[in-house]
C-alpha cells in the first residue's frame, strides 16, 4: 500500500493516473535526427523529406498531372514510413510509437497510391471484384 520515498517516510502509491499532467514524454524515436549544433532543418531533416515530396506531388496534381501527383504523395508516406522504421531519431516524424506511425504512415500512403492507380479514366489497377460489388452505381 504504501512505498518510502527517498527520506524514508511512507508515501501513499496508487495505480490512478494524475488529475493534472505535468510533463509529457517525447516520442520514441523522437530526438533530433542530427547533432545539436546543426542548424534547424539538417536537425528536422526526415520530416522535411517527407513534407518535400508531398509538397512536389501536390503541385504535380495542380498541374493536371494528377496521378502522379498523388503516387507521390503516397510514395512519400511510405517513405517515411520506412524512415521511421530505419532511424533511431527521426524528429519531428515522431508523433507517437514506432509501430504506429509506421502502421499510420504506411496503410495512408498505400491507400492513396492504391486509390490513385484505380483512379478513372483509363485506371492502371482494375479490381474484378468491385465491378460485383457495386455494379448499381459503376454501370
Amino acid at each position: 500500500m504504501s512505498a518510502p520515498d527517498a527520506t524514508g517516510a511512507p508515501r501513499r502509491v496508487t495505480r490512478r493516473f494524475p488529475r493534472f499532467t505535468r510533463d509529457t514524454a517525447r516520442p520514441e524515436g523522437g530526438g533530433r535526427a542530427a547533432p545539436g549544433d546543426a542548424p534547424a532543418p539538417a536537425r528536422q531533416w526526415p520530416i522535411l523529406a517527407v513534407l518535400s515530396a508531398v509538397g512536389l506531388g501536390l503541385l504535380l496534381t495542380a498541374l493536371d498531372v494528377f496521378r502522379y501527383g498523388t503516387i507521390l504523395v503516397g510514395a512519400a508516406l511510405i517513405g517515411g514510413a520506412v524512415l521511421r522504421w530505419a532511424l533511431p531519431d527521426v524528429g519531428m516524424l515522431a508523433v507517437r510509437s514506432r509501430f504506429t506511425d509506421m502502421v499510420t504512415y504506411g496503410f495512408l500512403g498505400a491507400g492513396i497510391v492504391l486509390l490513385a492507380m484505380m483512379a478513372q479514366p483509363n485506371p492502371w489497377l482494375e479490381i474484378p471484384f468491385l465491378d460485383d460489388t457495386l455494379h448499381f452505381t459503376i454501370r
